[in-house]
């Protein structure tokens, strides 16, 4: 069957379509898809209408170009079948509202004189396609086929993005809040590559905020209005990961029964960020370092590559991740690529002055979340917050934030909080990663050495959090003058932030 037109000028035969099961699609999804077909000629509109609601989609007809913008007006489509030369309103005009109306749209221009200049001019302005008139039935059923897969697979990212933001919509609790120096030089960092698409590599031990970094690095950057996609690279096995990473073609493994496409290509325009990067297997990061060479997705099953994606990486580890480049657990040439710019996260413990305003931040947001009585809400005693500051915080901020939940959750309105009312498991006599057993063998000296060495860094430590960054009144409570705190702290890589009395 023909679908003819008005046109007197023939086109070659088209190539062999591909196959219609290849193109097929459940009915529900097809009823789903919302087509308006903008053509002058009856003719030509009711008999595209009658071959495309055969096939089961949801059709509208206009028949001339202001009831078209009206339409367009009042109601979004998926995909858009006009006619490039039109009296009154041109099909260019058409195009451009269509995309307007709904940026996901896609708009196929046909037209009985086609040339090279109006199909590249349609194309620039965001054409999906171009269908010269006469065309079969066929010809028509296969292009809206593969129209509606690319719906099909736009609506899939979409909610992918959706789920993952609503999954991660919490995270901002972990606000970028301190004055801490080291802190603050990070954060100016992450400020100053934001607006480049420059790769970025974040270290830092568990807790530390290094998603928040990469979160306020993309919010200030020119993806912000696309997605930034997270992968935790250490909660999925090596098989589901690379099919939720790459993608999969249906029928690659038992249960693919459908292509779905993966989180490369949901980050497509946006930021991809890569949790524990030092999990992930040599083969998958293999592949991965093929993508940010190239910028092709492959997906898992498919024999030719993919499309290209427009990927910014941040990645992020809780290893020091040059020893595990030497270790052979992570690739140097992936993590060179990967790491243009290093930004270092330092733990809490040594954050001491920073402690205050994150504990004070959290009590407002969890009071606010959990209970919602902001003129009643509840305050830290200074006890509190020197108690706050003399815990080690093995877990960081993010085990500052869940004690500040739990206290938010149990405290009435109007209560001064107190140390007996945080609910904090000391773990400072345990010291687990202190065990002196693996430092007892070798020479007496050289282990009295270690010994020492070990005793006293802990000793500076826990001795500055107590004084709440006071120096002078740490060197008086150690017994010591200042001059030998600040050596001793040097000795041990230790920084100092003198608060004064």
């Amino acid at each position: 069957m023909t679908v003819v037109s008005g046109a007197d000028s023939d086109v070659g035969s088209p190539d062999p379509p591909p196959s219609r099961d290849m193109l097929s699609m459940p009915a529900d999804i097809k009823a789903s898809i919302r087509i308006l077909i903008v053509d002058d000629e009856r003719t030509l509109r009711e008999s595209c209408a009658s071959v495309l609601r055969g096939e089961g989609y949801n059709v509208t007809l206009a028949g001339r170009g202001e009831e078209a913008l009206e339409l367009l007006r009042r109601r979004q489509f998926d995909l858009v079948l006009v006619d490039l030369f039109m009296s009154q309103v041109p099909g260019l005009e058409i195009l451009n509202a269509s995309l307007e109306s709904n940026h996901d749209c896609l708009v196929v221009v046909m037209t009985g004189n086609p040339s090279v200049t109006s199909s590249i001019e349609a194309l620039r302005m965001g054409a999906w396609d171009y269908l010269p008139k006469p065309f079969s039935a066929t010809h028509l059923q296969v292009l809206i086929g593969r129209a509606s897969h690319a719906v099909l697979k736009s609506r899939e990212a979409a909610d992918l993005r959706s789920q993952i933001l609503r999954q991660h919509s919490h995270s901002d609790t972990q606000a970028l809040i301190g004055i801490s120096l080291a802190f603050r030089k990070a954060v100016e960092l992450a400020r100053k590559v934001a607006p480049t698409d420059a790769s970025v590599f974040i270290s830092g031990e568990s807790g530390t905020g290094k998603e928040v970094i990469a979160q306020f690095i993309h919010q200030h950057s020119r993806r912000a209005k696309k997605a930034m996609v997270p992968i935790n690279c250490a909660a999925l096995p090596e098989p589901l990961l690379e099919s939720e990473m790459f993608g999969h073609r249906k029928g690659s493994f038992t249960g693919a029964d459908r292509d779905k496409p993966g989180l490369l290509e949901t980050a497509n325009g946006g930021t991809l960020f890569l949790d524990e990067i030092t999990e992930m297997s040599l083969p998958l990061q293999a592949k991965l370092l093929r993508v940010v060479q190239d910028g092709v997705v492959r997906r898992v099953g498919a024999e030719t590559a993919g499309d290209p994606v427009d990927v910014r990486f941040i990645s992020a580890t809780n290893r020091d991740p040059q020893e595990a480049v030497e270790r052979g657990v992570l690739r140097g040439d992936l993590f060179y690529r990967l790491r243009v710019v290093p930004i270092t996260l330092p733990p809490l413990r040594t954050r001491v002055d920073d402690i205050a305003m994150l504990a004070n931040h959290f009590l407002g947001v969890f009071w606010h979340r959990h209970r919602q009585m902001p003129d009643r809400a509840p305050r830290l005693s200074d006890g509190s917050i020197e108690y706050l500051r003399s815990l080690p915080w093995r877990g960081n901020v993010r085990e500052l934030q869940n004690v500040i939940e739990h206290v938010a959750v149990l405290v009435e309105p109007d209560q001064l909080i107190e140390p007996s009312d945080i609910p904090v498991y000391n773990d400072a006599e345990v010291a687990p990663e202190r065990s002196a057993a693996p430092q007892l063998d070798g020479p007496f000296h050289d282990v009295k050495d270690l010994v020492i060495a070990q005793f006293e860094r802990d000793y500076l430590t826990r001795l500055v959090a107590r004084a709440a960054g006071n120096m002078s009144k740490a060197a008086r409570q150690a017994n010591i003058d200042r001059t030998t705190l600040y050596r001793l702290m040097e000795k041990h890589g230790l920084q100092r932030e003198d608060r004064g009395e």
